[in-house]
């Protein structure tokens, strides 16, 4: 009986430290997904402001010959 008892206890935390493994694992590729997404935004806020920037030199150079030519 005693013998019984002992596999029961041992199938039984085996299967707690799996189902704790798979939740660490979860839990730390939930964390990744989160940290690739906000790099994603990170690198899309970038690219509007490049983008931003390259048609303020635009204009600015576009007004800055403008203002040549009429000389």
């Amino acid at each position: 009986m005693s013998f019984f008892i002992k596999a029961a206890a041992g199938i039984g935390s085996t299967l707690l430290v799996v189902l704790a493994l798979v939740i660490a694992l979860l839990k730390g590729l939930i964390g990744l997904i989160g940290f690739i997404t906000t790099a994603i935004k990170i690198v899309i806020i970038l690219a509007f402001v490049a983008v931003f920037i390259a048609l303020g030199l635009m204009v600015f150079r576009a007004f800055r010959e403008s203002r040549r030519t009429e000389n």
